[in-house]
């Protein structure tokens, strides 16, 4: 029953406005609330912030978070934990016990986008109000295309999951499709209630506004505006948390062995390996 769009839009202005003395009390608020770990983040001072979503998107120590997956292996893409992963079976991915949803749907209902992965593997991660919220390449990758679909804002935490039917193809997102050496694979950043803003490196931030249509855009496979972004590589953000949704096609990956739902991944960590 809640406007979730306009109120999302509306935390929104708030976290994109330079309130003073207002931003820094939420601020550490926030730190205090979430009990966010200050000491990991480049400026560690909340008073280096002048907006709560420098904020929320502030950039790590690089030394803490480094490239740990070796060429053959696939680095985790977020900091965050594992909703589910596993087989993609048909066409249908797992939500949560009772609960699956169609691949061609999350990616924006052309089947030919979803036809790679029909039973192929996909990871969900959850990145909670706490968590880092930069996007980061699991590997090696060449944009082909990008695809914004409309949708509600549910929340998207492990209560909503396991009870909305859907959930993650309703929902308002970004589809991101890339060229890998394996095949195609796709990154799906899904939007959720009281998130201000989707956006991509390349593209810059997507959504809002938000729109009732679908759209999509190709990108040239090679020359000069290709766009190539290797693994570890930042792709995008959240202003304040969210999904993200990996897909990959049959025989490319196999996930680490230690794996499974309510994992905490952090960016960088593996994520699998090549399915040689």
């Amino acid at each position: 029953m809640t406007p979730k769009h306009a109120l999302s839009r509306l935390v929104g202005k708030f976290a994109s406005a330079r309130a003073g003395w207002f931003t820094q009390l939420f601020i550490r608020w926030f730190i205090r609330t979430y009990k966010i770990d200050m000491s990991e983040a480049v400026h560690e001072s909340p008073s280096a912030y002048k907006t709560f979503n420098d904020f929320f998107t502030r950039h790590l120590k690089p030394e803490l978070r480094p490239l740990k997956a070796a060429e053959h292996q696939f680095a985790q893409p977020v900091d965050g934990a594992v909703s589910q992963l596993g087989d993609i079976e048909d066409g249908r991915i797992f939500q949560a016990k009772g609960h699956d949803y169609s691949l061609t749907e999350l990616l924006g209902g052309d089947p030919r986008d979803a036809h790679p992965y029909k039973n192929g593997k996909f990871a969900t991660i959850y990145l909670a109000p706490k968590d880092y919220h930069r996007i980061h390449m699991p590997c090696d990758g060449v944009l082909r295309k990008m695809v914004y679909v409309p949708g509600d804002l549910f929340s998207v935490n492990p209560l909503t999951a396991a009870n909305v039917p859907n959930l993650f193809a309703r929902n308002e997102r970004v589809v991101a499709i890339f060229d890998g050496e394996f095949g195609k694979f796709a990154m799906v950043l899904v939007g959720a209630t009281i998130v201000a803003s989707i956006g991509t490196v390349w593209a810059g931030t997507v959504t809002p506004p938000t729109g009732k249509h679908i759209h999509s855009w190709d990108y040239p496979a090679s020359g000069d505006q290709a766009i190539r972004l290797a693994k570890g590589e930042e792709m995008g953000h959240f202003k304040l948390g969210s999904t993200v949704v990996l897909t990959f096609p049959e025989d490319a990956i196999d996930f680490a062995d230690s794996l499974d739902a309510g994992s905490v991944t952090r960016m960088g960590d593996i994520l699998g390996e090549r399915d040689d």
